[in-house]
């Protein structure tokens, strides 16, 4: 949680700390902005917003707080840094511990209620971060795919389906641009030695020419929207929220998903059990 003297502050960190964030198969971590909090939620009582950061690794994980914290919210006019995860968490990190090594000696201890803190010396006046953060074990990766008439119907459908979960689903972020995914991806390379590449089989302009393509002759655009969450009760939340308002969008011919033959990953996200309303 980043809270500031304003919403304003607390945003532009949150969307600093949040930055380069989109998907692990090339960038260092996945995060985005869960939602806002009022004053009264915050253990300053100011305005505050909550981020995930997302790393399947441990160590990882703790480097992305490090350096995000350490970047975007310690530069940042005003801010201080909470531990959002409460009783969520399985484990703590010691962030607020190394990051006060940059006041140089002259970090003290102090108390924010009844949270352990780091008063870091700035320009400013002060830092003031929590002594642990806590973590644990995430959903990423629920996603569904929006077949559409053409790109602008596809596109107005993604929008409202990002609206309609982001900040109103708690426990869930959508990281990439936006909250949409354009280019989809598979596992693997068709040609090349690559982790992961477009998942042809939804690209309308080689319909033709890719013979395992899955896309219907009325389809001209598709779109992808991916949730990770706390858990996975709130990602099926949010895909089932996404999809019955994607739904209510004129233009959009069908709902599929992205499963790469349900191998990847523990969980299985099915759409027809979402208990939607369409």
């Amino acid at each position: 949680m980043i809270t500031a003297d304003s919403e304003r502050w607390a945003l532009t960190s949150a969307r600093a700390a949040t930055g380069f964030a989109v998907s692990v198969i090339m960038s260092p971590a996945e995060a985005g902005i869960e939602r806002t909090v009022n004053p009264r939620e915050t253990p300053d009582s100011r305005p505050g917003v909550i981020i995930q950061i997302y790393h399947n690794t441990g160590h990882g994980l703790k480097d992305q707080l490090l350096r995000r914290i350490g970047q975007c919210v310690l530069t940042c006019p005003t801010t201080a840094a909470f531990d959002a995860m409460g009783d969520k968490a399985v484990k703590r990190l010691k962030i607020g511990a190394a990051l006060r090594y940059f006041g140089d000696g002259y970090q003290k201890k102090g108390k924010v209620g009844d949270r352990d803190i780091w008063r870091i010396p700035v320009m400013e006046g002060e830092f003031k971060i929590e002594n642990r953060f806590g973590v644990k074990l995430g959903v990423a990766g629920g996603n569904f795919l929006i077949l559409a008439e053409n790109q602008k119907a596809g596109l107005e459908a993604s929008e409202r389906a990002v609206a309609a979960t982001v900040g109103k689903v708690e426990g869930v972020i959508m990281s990439f641009p936006g909250g949409i995914c354009r280019s989809g991806s598979k596992i693997g390379s068709l040609k090349y030695k690559l982790t992961a590449s477009t998942n042809l089989a939804y690209c309308p302009t080689i319909r033709e020419s890719f013979p395992d393509s899955t896309i219907p002759d009325d389809v001209g655009s598709v779109y992808e929207l991916i949730y990770n969450g706390l858990n996975f009760t709130c990602v099926k939340e949010a895909m089932r929220k996404g999809i019955e308002t994607t739904m209510e969008t004129s233009g959009v011919m069908k709902i599929s998903a992205a499963n790469f033959g349900g191998k990847l990953g523990a969980h299985k996200l099915y759409l027809k059990k979402l208990g939607l309303k369409l």
